[in-house]
């Protein structure tokens, strides 16, 4: 004590010492330079010394070595003005144990400058004592497991490997002896361990699962909520908890463990399983989306073929359903009835086979969009609950959506914000916010002007999709809707996603913006047009008034000879004057020494010369004035197709050749 100038032999030293000593809290006596002149017990105790080794020692010595010189500047600016600072100001404080741990600590400091003493009275406080306190770092504990294992799930590869992981992190968080996952045979019936640590697991070798733990897992499958079951008669066991792993609201297994007793198995434990449950139940989900994701490319192949296939069969039954329809109008076989009715029975199979190429195409996934009226705020909620369940938590959704109503294809409009989002969320691998707006705007914004098909009367819906994410530079934002372009590493991404979106948006008649800031975030806005006053979408073939012009001079290009003849045939009938081309480059040759065509119709595929597209972008550059109207078996080559044009899907009839023949030339004026 000769660091004490006052003496502890008088009766109020004896007093000031006894309380010193009994005083619940750790205290330190430190002088005007900071040395450390007495400490209590508790204070030997808390931070990690023996009898006096912490008399005479610096302050500083008690502070971690990362804010040290801060500590220093703030000890010397209190002794200009030392206060009295209560218990409970500071909760983020450290003090730096003698062995080097640190422990999180509330300081309360009290001068005795008052009392002619040049002194500061520490009493010191070890935050983790408080009931309250050790809660919450026991939660934090548990979240921090949970992050873990949330990290190790996203880059994981092995999902067996991660798999077997969960056992021992539930021991370990817990403190239990054992833990397991239980997953339900093909059967429902029997139980497997899929993975498991400690003693429970030692004695199920062979996977042989215990009965206690058999019945309790029965009980978590039967009511799809949690269990519990106390120590056996004569078996030890201990205290179980057992967790439901659900897929899509099913039950498909449990996650057990066994503590010695039940104050490990508290509210907190329970949500820490739970949650522990999910991201497991979720892991397996994404190893079955994937192996669903390997079978979808098989049939995407088979797509392809499927919609190859398709091409060429409605070219064959455009030949076919074409001239049946020809001969039905023959004198000769008008008043036949027998001809009339074996004609009847081959229209109806052709029918039939227009049907069944549709279904092949519309499983191959090219079908024709199908626009209909779609309340956007309605389908920004719904897309908003469900990506709050799938996407990353650290991710947040928002929402701001006017009620508007637009015209598209409901599904694909869905598709395209999906593929938005997805990519919204590569771009925000350590969360951030992901905010979905709707607006009714009346026009577009004058750099989309150029690039649309034609404004739209009533205005536009505007739906934008935001994310604070990495963000895109200039020369990717350059690309960023060309197909197969993508800055994912390989094998994570095809780059057709937001080319997809763009194809969507022009064929809908729309447009899509882009805006993005390297280090803030992207932002991409969907233009679709909005209902409108006079807008009919159940009957999308309404014909546009007024009939074909006799003489009507027709350029027609078409690779196939008969389905040729047939489009020539209809012409005819139609009284149009016809020239027909079998390529795309011919056609071209026509119209360098005769531009005097009133419509240009053809197809898309045109063997292995230009497409049909080609030439109608030619054709409008060279005659701007000159009506295009395109036809194709093939639904995907629809979907390609440049925006703006009418297009006709075969095979097809006389009669609808005309009403797509006469909405173009209605346009075109």
């Amino acid at each position: 004590m000769d660091h004490v100038p006052f003496n502890f032999d008088a009766e109020d030293g004896k007093v000031f010492r006894s309380i010193f000593t009994a005083y619940p809290d750790a205290l330190l006596l430190v002088n005007a330079k900071g040395t450390i002149v007495l400490a209590n017990p508790f204070a030997v105790d808390l931070l990690g010394y023996s009898g006096d080794a912490l008399i005479g020692l610096p302050v500083e010595a008690l502070v971690p070595d990362a804010v040290r010189p801060r500590h220093a500047a703030y000890r010397h600016a209190y002794g200009e003005q030392p206060r009295s600072r209560p218990m409970g100001t500071q909760m983020d404080l450290v003090a730096r144990r003698r062995d080097g741990s640190e422990v999180r600590v509330e300081i309360a400091l009290s001068p005795l400058h008052d009392h002619g003493l040049p002194y500061v009275v520490a009493a010191i406080r070890d935050v983790g004592s408080y009931p309250r306190v050790r809660q919450a770092l026991q939660r934090a504990r548990y979240a921090e497991h949970l992050a873990h294992f949330g990290r190790l799930a996203v880059d994981a590869r092995d999902t067996q490997a991660l798999l077997a992981q969960v056992p021992a992190m539930a021991a370990e968080a817990l403190e239990a002896d054992a833990a397991m996952v239980l997953l339900l045979e093909p059967d429902g019936l029997t139980f497997r361990i899929a993975a498991g640590t400690g003693l429970t697991a030692d004695k199920c070798a062979g996977q042989a699962v215990p009965v206690e733990v058999v019945e309790l897992a029965t009980r978590v499958v039967a009511t799809g909520g949690t269990a519990r079951a106390g120590p056996c008669s004569g078996a030890d066991t201990g205290h179980l908890l057992a967790v439901p792993l659900s897929d899509r609201g099913r039950t498909i297994g449990a996650l057990a463990v066994r503590c010695a007793s039940l104050q490990h198995l508290g509210d907190d434990e329970l949500r820490f399983l739970d949650s522990l449950a999910s991201l497991l139940a979720t892991l397996l989900q994404r190893e079955k989306s994937e192996e669903a994701l390997n079978h979808a490319q098989r049939l995407e192949t088979v797509g392809q073929l499927t919609g190859g296939i398709a091409h060429d069969f409605n070219n064959l039954l455009t030949v076919i359903s074409g001239n049946l329809q020809v001969l039905e109008e023959l004198p000769g076989y008008a008043e036949e009835p027998m001809v009339q009715q074996l004609l009847g029975a081959a229209t109806r199979a052709a029918r039939r086979g227009a049907e069944l190429t549709g279904k092949l195409l519309a499983f191959s996934r090219r079908q024709v969009l199908q626009p209909t009226v779609i309340d956007a705020a309605a389908l920004l909620h719904s897309l908003g609950d469900m990506l709050r369940r799938t996407l990353d938590q650290r991710i947040a959704i928002a929402l701001d959506a006017d009620e508007a109503l637009c015209l598209a294809d409901p599904v694909q409009l869905e598709s395209a914000l999906l593929n938005i989002a997805i990519n919204a969320r590569d771009a925000m691998p350590q969360g951030g916010t992901l905010a979905f707006t709707c607006r009714s705007v009346p026009a577009l914004p004058p750099e989309l002007r150029a690039e649309a098909t034609g404004p739209s009367a009533s205005g536009y819906v505007a739906i934008t999709v935001a994310d604070t994410g990495t963000g895109m530079s200039e020369a990717v934002q350059e690309h960023a809707f060309e197909p197969f372009f993508t800055t994912k590493e390989v094998g994570r991404g095809t780059g057709l996603g937001l080319s997809t979106v763009y194809g969507f948006a022009k064929q809908s008649r729309g447009a899509i913006g882009l805006r993005s800031t390297l280090g803030v975030g992207t932002a991409i806005t969907l233009y679709l047009p909005q209902l409108g006053d006079g807008d009919d979408i159940d009957n999308p073939e309404t014909d546009a008034g007024g009939r074909l012009p006799t003489g009507l001079r027709v350029l027609l290009v078409e690779d196939d000879a008969e389905v040729r003849q047939v489009a020539q045939q209809f012409l005819l009938t139609m009284s149009c004057a016809v020239t027909s081309c079998a390529t795309a480059e011919a056609a071209l040759e026509v119209l360098d020494t005769d531009t005097a065509f009133d419509l240009l119709l053809s197809d898309i595929s045109l063997g292995l010369g230009l497409r049909g597209t080609e030439l109608a972008q030619r054709v409008e550059q060279r005659l701007p004035q000159l009506p295009v109207l395109l036809m194709s078996g093939f639904s995907q080559e629809l979907a390609g197709a440049s925006s703006g044009r009418e297009l006709l899907q075969k095979p097809y009839t006389r009669e609808a050749l005309e009403r797509a023949m006469v909405r173009v030339l209605h346009t075109a004026r």
